[in-house]
């Protein structure tokens, strides 16, 4: 697993900037103001961080961007790097620049921020843009140096700095799982991490197939019946609220590896399934946040872990099983097994965790990238309060989310003769269908949310805050809706 890069706050010491090793990072308003530490810096340098900033070179940096003096003069530092940032920036800019210094450079960092508000979100966008995952690699490259964050009031920023490192540490966990390859993740393998909790002060519970029987998860079931690997359910509680206070529930898909089953997937981008898991990932990524920053707050989280594959004993089209909540399902489609599994979990945590309000989230269809590419996951809400809450919690953390409709129209597609319901409605709406499949399975009166994360979850291209790969989509978003509306 990813340790993150080390970050420690300490009082601004001006003297110590000579001798600093690696890089330093000084931080200059977009009309050239420097702080008293950046002038202190300019004149070790002989005033070059001056001309630096009255050059037209600077004029064209862009908010959060930098500019990089290499090997400056007076100074012990290999490199001093100029970022242009606001005194009081928003939580984008100050994320964004830390990204942009992470990428500077693998060497100890000094940031010199006694000057600039937001210092623990500019620490957060260097520890998240250092993320590499290289458990599987021989050469996994020059370690990153310590970062030090130099502030005039450290005894102020330092519990804002461990909010924000708890919050990591939560997104680093999530893009660790989403990124492991399905030999190793396996379904057991993936429980037994979230076990590991339990050192945080979470309770954790594992719910085994016998079980699942007993209780008549067929639909779930009816997933996993043609892997070698068991099915898992994992209960995790964080009880850091008022005693008795209903939980909100956060229910995540985990197929550890979807083939599609008998519905076989195509060969080519299969070995990118193993990222089907990544609403449970969110959810594993958030209880660990919420742990370690010891939320005051309950929530209950709940994944659903199953491998889909392909077998003598696999579910086949056609098939009809029976939900926990007894409804029928015709299998129309094998590869339609995420809502499947759902379907179970959320009936689930209604039944047995009594939760105050509830939310799912799931790799479930590609239709969701067709219609938001992987700049927005789509969500769904039963409760127009509780859903602007979350999309409010997503556009403070810079996560994008669109909102899409539920109808009847829509509903009408998932509707069959020979069962209940059916688990797909076919390709047009894909997204909307699926999402109504699990509407059937909440309850009337519970507030909900579905986030259907296919096209945020794991990405080709780098993101602000993210490499290529996984990204940790959604571990922030319900981290702020959990300290916005059950916290505050």
């Amino acid at each position: 697993m990813t340790d993150l890069r080390a970050i420690t706050v300490r009082d601004t010491d001006l003297e110590a900037l000579k001798e600093a090793e690696g890089r330093i990072a000084v931080f200059v308003t977009p009309e050239g103001k420097m702080s008293q530490g950046a002038r202190r810096l300019n004149r070790l340098t002989k005033g070059a961080i001056a001309r630096a900033v009255e050059s037209a070179a600077f004029e064209k940096v862009k908010v959060s961007g930098l500019m990089t003096l290499a090997w400056p003069a007076g100074l012990t530092a290999e490199a001093v790097d100029i970022v242009k940032l606001a005194r009081k920036p928003t939580i984008e800019e100050a994320r964004k620049a830390g990204a942009g210094l992470a990428k500077a450079g693998r060497t100890a960092m000094l940031l010199l921020a006694e000057g600039t508000a937001r210092a623990e979100d500019v620490a957060l966008g260097v520890a998240l843009r250092s993320y590499a995952f290289t458990d599987h690699k021989s050469d996994k490259g020059d370690a990153f140096g310590d970062v030090t964050v130099m502030v005039s009031k450290p005894d102020e920023v330092r519990p804002r700095l461990e909010t924000a490192r708890a919050v990591a540490e939560g997104v680093v966990f999530t893009r660790d799982l989403v990124s492991e390859p399905a030999n190793v993740l396996t379904t057991t393998e993936f429980a037994a991490r979230l076990e590991a909790l339990r050192d945080l002060g979470l309770e954790v519970e594992v719910i085994e197939e016998d079980r699942m029987h007993e209780l008549g998860m067929g639909a779930y079931l009816s997933v996993s019946q043609g892997s070698e690997s068991p099915a898992k359910l994992v209960v995790m509680r964080w009880k850091g609220g008022a005693e008795g206070d209903a939980p909100l529930a956060l229910v995540g898909k985990g197929v550890v590896f979807d083939t599609g089953g008998i519905s076989l997937k195509p060969a080519a981008g299969m070995e990118e399934m193993t990222m089907d898991m990544g609403g449970a990932g969110v959810v594993a990524g958030v209880m660990k946040a919420l742990a370690l920053r010891k939320a005051k707050a309950n929530v209950t989280g709940l994944v659903g872990i199953v491998e889909n594959m392909p077998d003598g004993r696999a579910s086949r089209p056609g098939d009809i099983v029976k939900s926990m909540k007894g409804d029928t399902i015709e299998i129309i489609n094998t590869d339609a097994e995420g809502r499947l599994v759902l379907a179970d979990v959320l009936w689930y945590a209604q039944e047995h965790e009594n939760p105050a309000a509830m939310v799912d989230l799931a790799t479930l269809t590609g239709a969701c990238i067709i219609a938001l590419g992987h700049e927005n996951a789509a969500y769904f809400s039963t409760d127009d309060a509780f859903g602007a809450d979350f999309a409010k919690a997503a556009k403070t953390e810079g996560e994008g989310v669109w909102p899409l409709p539920f109808g009847a129209g829509y509903a009408k597609q998932i509707e069959t003769p020979l069962a209940d319901i059916k688990n797909t409605g076919g390709r047009p709406a894909g997204t909307i269908t699926a999402a109504e499949f699990l509407k059937v399975f909440v309850k009337d009166e519970m507030p909900w949310i579905h986030i259907d994360i296919a096209g945020v979850a794991r990405v080709s291209s780098e993101t602000t805050l993210a490499p290529k790969g996984a990204t940790g989509w959604g571990v922030m978003a319900l981290n702020r809706l959990v300290a916005d509306r059950y916290e505050s």
